[in-house]
């Protein structure tokens, strides 16, 4: 008989050694009074050298939430994350809502109070068992996952795995939730199918080839078609086959409001981040996997146009609103879809519409890229621009193939981008906090990896840094982080001038209910933890503050911060 069919662990260890077997390599743990199961699953499924995932600590659920997140980014691959109870997932709600909105796979457990309150193993034993309950815990999360559902018996732990693994990697992805009595996790169990093949696979969903035909046949036949796209390509090689097909075939690309670039950023057809222009001239509109490709109260696409959605799901039905026009719909994995469209193209000859339009195309998006290093390069006097600080942060990563995520970080126009993983900005959803633990997620799947989070000061609060910090020095993650500290809300006041831009608000020094003054001081929380820390307050200082940090995150392999004043 098979060793492992001799086997007796509690629900707990095969739960965790089966989420090992389906392919997740990280557990983000942040444990309570609910864990000792789990742990006691860990340390009984080592002792009989049954493989598990690693177990890493996390001091706050975001931290793991967002750790996840990045990990999954830098490698496709789903990971776990488990909390206490009903307060550890509410944690977690911000961060399975980021997950929602950007289909990203999470397979997401908290601990349920025990149900019982006497006479089996398991049952609660303090105060706190009874504070935890909740009618429906899992309506927490109910409106961010795709699936949930509690554990009732021990032998359901390997099943339950396997369904979650596949919803979560199913088109559209995105996170589920798991509820773990304590009771169920206590009980033994024999793990016959710790080790089989994995009992249900994802449902992935292919691009038509019929509507794939149509849309080249829309290319070769329109005079301007342009495409709109803000979660990137969907893999390496995606994104090169786009740009090959954007400038063998004159279609300029736009980055409004980007999460991930799908064209280099000195492309000669990267039509920069504002789509007004472009949707007045386009015959054909191709949106790439975007949730609001233009705002609807500043731009439309014309009347006479085809407008194309591509993506996991391309009508976002999840969106209770959500009115763009879409006249040809595929739904597809981003990268299976861009791919098909790109080998459809091959065997199609450019015609001369393609020869007229490009040379305006090319010269447009190269006044457009001028016009916005130029810009960019003004912000050094006094006190700096953030596009300033996004340009030389630009210069300093050439040639190092490095990461860069921006939470009102970095702004794109002036930077130079040039790779799939080259840039990313924070989830739709707007849940703040979430750069700095991502970035630590993408390091941990590549140590080798140069990964560069910049944010806001606002969201550097909001990432929970003192334990980010703590988790960055006890997993040596070497990540540069950037804090762009104006000392204020700058999203919020902007986006009040924006809707009042002769208000009230407009007209005073201090708009209310966006200040952080006082600010604190971020230098002294980042050497809490033994890390590089500086701060930056002109431009003549940033680029040897860049060099310096750069230096010591590749060298000495410690997390460097630079906290770098800009004004509004």
């Amino acid at each position: 008989m098979n060793q492992q069919k001799q086997l007796t662990l509690t629900a707990g260890g095969a739960l965790l050694a089966r989420l090992k077997a389906v392919g997740v390599d990280y557990i983000f743990a942040n444990s309570g009074t609910d864990f000792p199961p789990i742990i006691e699953g860990l340390a009984e499924a080592s002792a009989k050298d049954v493989p598990l995932p690693h177990a890493l600590v996390m001091p706050h659920e975001s931290a793991a939430m967002g750790m996840a997140h990045g990990y999954f980014l830098a490698t496709g691959r789903a990971q776990a994350v488990m909390a206490h109870t009903n307060v550890g997932l509410a944690n977690c709600a911000t961060g399975a809502i980021n997950a929602a909105v950007e289909n990203i796979p999470i397979m997401l457990f908290s601990g349920r109070t025990p149900v019982t309150e006497a006479g089996r193993f398991g049952a609660r034993t303090v105060p706190i068992g009874w504070g935890q309950e909740m009618r429906d815990q899992a309506a927490l999360v109910r409106e961010a996952v795709k699936w949930d559902y509690e554990l009732r018996f021990p032998e359901q732990a390997g099943a339950l795995v396997d369904r979650a693994y596949a919803i979560a990697n199913s088109t559209p992805k995105g996170p589920v939730y798991t509820a773990l009595p304590r009771e169920v996790l206590c009980e033994p169990y024999k793990p016959d199918d710790i080790a089989a093949p994995l009992s249900m696979q994802p449902a992935r969903i292919g691009a038509d080839p019929t509507q794939i035909g149509q849309v080249a046949r829309k290319i070769k036949e329109a005079k301007f078609p342009v495409i709109l796209a803000q979660h990137g390509a969907g893999s390496t090689e995606a994104f090169a086959a786009l740009g090959t097909l954007a400038e063998r075939w004159a279609v300029p690309v736009c980055h409004y409001w980007a999460v991930q670039i799908a064209i280099a950023t000195d492309h000669p057809m990267y039509a920069g981040i504002d789509p007004k222009w472009l949707l007045e001239r386009a015959d054909l509109v191709i949106v790439l996997d975007s949730l609001a490709p233009w705002s609807q109260q500043a731009h439309a696409a014309r009347d006479d146009a085809t407008v194309v959605h591509i993506g996991p799901d391309p009508l976002k039905a999840r969106m209770p609103i959500r009115n763009f026009r879409s006249d040809i719909s595929i739904a597809c994995e981003l990268s299976d879809g861009v791919l098909a469209l790109a080998a459809a193209m091959d065997g199609i000859e450019p015609g001369q519409a393609v020869t007229a339009r490009r040379s305006e195309t090319v010269e447009r998006n190269e006044t457009t890229r001028k016009t916005a290093i130029e810009h960019a390069e003004i912000g050094r006097e006094g006190t700096m621009t953030a596009d300033y600080v996004a340009l030389k942060v630009s210069q300093a990563l050439v040639g190092r193939e490095a990461v860069l995520l921006s939470e009102r970080g970095c702004p794109m126009p002036a930077m130079t981008l040039d790779h799939h993983h080259a840039w990313y900005q924070e989830p739709h959803a707007g849940g703040l906090g979430w750069s700095f633990p991502a970035a630590l997620g993408m390091q941990l799947a590549d140590r080798e990896q140069l990964v560069v989070a910049t944010m806001g000061d606002g969201s550097y609060m909001f990432a929970n840094p003192v334990a980010c910090h703590q988790i960055a020095e006890a997993l040596e993650l070497p990540v540069l982080v950037i804090v762009m500290n104006n000392a204020e809300w700058a999203a919020v006041r902007h986006s009040v001038l924006d809707i009042y831009p002769e208000g009230y608000a407009s007209k005073t020094n201090q708009m209310p209910l966006t200040a952080l003054s006082p600010i604190p001081d971020f230098i002294k929380v980042a050497e809490a933890s033994r890390a590089y820390a500086r701060k930056v307050e002109n431009a003549d200082e940033l680029e040897v503050a860049l060099a310096e940090a750069i230096g010591h995150v590749s060298q000495k392999r410690g997390l460097a911060l630079l906290d770098i004043t800009i004004r509004n």
